[in-house]
């Protein structure tokens, strides 16, 4: 006799076909088509800095071209280069440590909220070969317009958010972890975080060697203690691994500090006990996370060629890619553009979010102060995010407070998964930025300087900034 289906399985179905269910898990009405989600993640930029597009601003995206000192002085901005070419080249990095955070912030205590008139406080230090490299007021800068097109095409047509706020207070390492887990605890239950970048930002995570520190941030907002850069606790991509969701995390060099797997002792699986391990063999190391190489200069665009898209996707940019104020040539747009155009030109687009953001705000100056500090070390700075879909909203400026959380919370209910109970538990869910129930657009092929072939065949070493 034929056994009657119930309505557990017939729920269980629904949630792991193709059209996902989301906002409120099974119970929920809404439904996406989304099964790919790709979160490419650039560095160092606001939006007052990068995304002066006439455009944009014409919509309402509330970016400004002057900004307060802390004398009190109206500086309007001036304009470099992406990168290193051009007339007004970038030589120099600024300084955004936590400290840095502090000073542009200027908090006022008896409101809770940043005045945003200390960026002229913030350290500049130029590139060793170009000594004489400041221009005035070089917190103060915007980005040319000309150099970050593809970016203005990508945000112009699908969603961009002016209310994207890094979670972190501070740089790129710190950053990278909340951007996979939603915190830079050192263990499961801390109430630390990993506050800055260890000692050595290119020998870092399980396998740095011994004398290797991180500073950890207290719930009183003091840097009062360090520790050894190997952290424990859960990862998204657990998450992910115990609903059988494959994952890539692809980035340039295995022991950098835009690297956040070799962080995570379970992730990296290191060789030998921290601190004598000298290779990650974790099986989330060896079968996930994508190492770049001269015989593969850029993994994810073969993946995607090659029909080999992971369900969920981080792409870590090499250092000339990245937009970092050094060391970056000025690709980076056409690095981000090469990968949506092959998700757009191929099957994946009728099924895929691509998240575009960068993972601090690297010191330029920015006038939207964060909404709220949750704790000692939340929120930072703004950051650009766009969001690139067929069923992203289109030509649309988001004004809804979003953080990386946010990221982790669209993941989570995109593919059904418990909520990991760090950033992403008080965080929107992008939903802002979406609306399934709209006709998905067409793609058109981002117009940008690199085609693809220029990233696929780029044999020199991957690099990465001094700093971060």
């Amino acid at each position: 006799m034929t056994r009657p289906v119930s309505l557990s399985i017939v729920a269980f179905l629904l949630c792991t076909s193709t059209f996902l269910l989301t906002q409120n898990g099974c119970g929920s009405t809404q439904r996406t088509p989304i099964t790919h989600v790709v979160i490419i993640f650039q560095e160092n930029r606001t939006p007052d800095n990068l995304f002066q597009d006439p455009v944009l601003i014409s919509r309402g995206a509330d970016i400004v071209n002057t900004g307060m000192n802390s004398k009190g002085q109206m500086i309007r901005l001036g304009q470099v280069d992406l990168g290193t070419n051009g007339p007004n080249p970038t030589h120099y990095d600024l300084v955004h440590a936590h400290s840095a955070f502090l000073q542009m912030c200027h908090l006022n205590k008896s409101t809770g909220m940043c005045a945003m008139d200390g960026a002229d406080q913030i350290s500049v230090y130029c590139d060793a070969k170009f000594p004489n490299c400041l221009p005035p007021n070089p917190q103060f800068k915007y980005v040319s317009p000309a150099d970050v097109g593809p970016y203005f095409q990508l945000a112009e047509q699908y969603t961009f958010a002016d209310r994207m706020f890094q979670t972190n207070q501070g740089p790129s390492f710190p950053a990278h972890q909340f951007i996979i887990s939603g915190t830079s605890a050192p263990t499961e239950g801390s109430t630390l975080f990993a506050a800055e970048n260890p000692v050595d930002v290119n020998n870092t995570g399980c396998l740095a060697p011994p004398s290797e520190t991180v500073a950890l941030i207290d719930p009183s907002g003091l840097e009062s203690s360090a520790q050894y850069p190997c952290f424990e606790h859960a990862t998204l991509t657990d998450l992910l691994n115990q609903k059988f969701i494959n994952w890539r995390y692809y980035t340039p060099l295995a022991g950098y500090i835009w690297t956040a797997p070799n962080a995570i002792k379970h992730m990296c699986g290191p060789n030998f006990p921290p601190p004598n391990a000298t290779a990650c063999t974790g099986s989330d190391w060896i079968n996930n996370v994508v190492l770049a190489s001269a015989e593969n200069p850029a993994p994810v665009l073969n993946d995607i060629a090659t029909g080999h898209l992971a369900d969920v996707s981080w792409v870590i940019p090499n250092g000339a890619d990245s937009d970092h104020a050094l060391g970056n040539d000025g690709s980076g747009p056409s690095w981000v553009a090469s990968i949506v155009n092959a998700i757009g030109n191929s099957r994946y687009w009728s099924n895929t979010a691509i998240i575009i953001t960068w993972d601090d705000w690297g010191g330029w100056y920015d006038h939207v102060p964060p909404p709220q500090i949750l704790n000692s070390y939340e929120y930072g700075f703004r950051v650009p995010m766009i969001v690139v879909s067929p069923y992203a909203k289109p030509q649309h400026i988001s004004h809804v407070t979003h953080d990386f959380g946010s990221i982790l919370k669209f993941v989570e209910e995109t593919f059904n998964l418990p909520s990991l109970g760090y950033a992403d538990a008080p965080a929107d869910d992008l939903a802002d930025c979406f609306d399934f129930s709209q006709t998905p657009i067409q793609f058109h092929t981002i117009a940008a300087p690199l085609k693809a072939d220029y990233f696929l065949n780029d044999k020199r070493p991957p690099t990465v900034p001094d700093d971060d």
